[in-house]
């Protein structure tokens, strides 16, 4: 029966390792192709802006090869041939176009099958990777870390009574979180123009809260109002992240595949 099992067990860890090293395979294969993508766009923009001159800079010569004397022979000949020329790098540049838009859509393609990846990960890691004691784990975004709470609690309760207050406060400020009317940002364009969104530092609920309870209970919630407006800003629930704890930051594909093949090694040396 012993010998059953260790056989089963070494069958289902060939497997992992197999599953392991095929993912770390797909996404350097990935991560590649990705680059080479990035490189071809970016060629074909200075392809563009230069055709894009040139074709400028021709129409300017027909304009001032038209103000010449459109009856000349060799003038209207000469008209003809830049009209040609200017067509064909009119053909040149739609062309470009093109060719850019299958590249984007392949870019996209690609960014997608990463977040399927990504979320496949995180389905089927749930067991190994839920704990915050872990370099790599899973973290839910826009989730109230309840530590700053519990911190804050233990200086004014006593211990039996810390705990419950602790809940108590994270589960009401996780339903205020998800207050439709309760939008706690101002947006500001950057110098790109792009629109980004921070805490407004007058909220009156947030002003409450870190005049009552300090800074770090007020960093507690504010970072998972900020993760929940980039994660789920319409669902205003916490999403599960893969997440370097170390670092405290979203955690690559790479980081996470290299994590559990050494999980898988340790636990091998464990079981031989």
């Amino acid at each position: 029966m012993r010998n059953n099992s260790l056989q089963w067990a070494s069958e289902e860890q060939r497997k992992a390792d197999k599953n392991v090293l095929r993912l770390v395979e797909e996404q350097k294969r990935e991560k590649e192709e990705a680059l080479k993508k990035v490189l071809e766009l970016e060629r074909n923009l200075d392809e563009k802006q230069k055709l894009e001159m040139e074709i400028e800079e021709l129409k300017g010569k027909l304009e001032v090869m038209k103000h010449m004397g459109g009856d000349d022979a060799a003038v209207q000949q000469k008209i003809d041939s830049m009209n040609e020329q200017l067509q064909e790098k009119k053909d040149d540049l739609d062309g470009l176009e093109d060719l850019n838009k299958q590249l984007l859509l392949k870019e996209r393609q690609s960014n997608d099958e990463l977040q399927e990846a990504r979320k496949e990960l995180i389905e089927g890691l749930q067991e190994m990777l839920i704990s915050s004691r872990v370099n790599i784990g899973i973290k839910r975004m826009g989730e109230i870390d309840e530590k700053a709470f519990k911190n804050a609690c233990k200086l004014r309760f006593p211990p039996e009574e810390a705990d419950i207050k602790t809940v108590e406060l994270c589960s009401l400020w996780q339903e205020k979180m998800k207050h439709p009317d309760w939008h706690p940002f101002r947006v500001v364009e950057d110098s790109k123009g792009n629109c980004q969104n921070y805490i407004k530092e007058d909220d009156e609920l947030l002003s409450g809260l870190k005049n009552e309870w300090g800074d770090d209970v007020y960093d507690a919630v504010t970072t998972a109002l900020k993760e929940m407006h980039e994660y789920n800003p319409s669902g205003c629930y916490s999403v599960p992240e893969l997440w370097n704890f170390k670092e405290n930051r979203k955690a690559t594909l790479k980081e996470v595949i290299s994590y559990i093949f050494a999980q898988l090694k340790t636990l091998k040396r464990k079981r031989t």
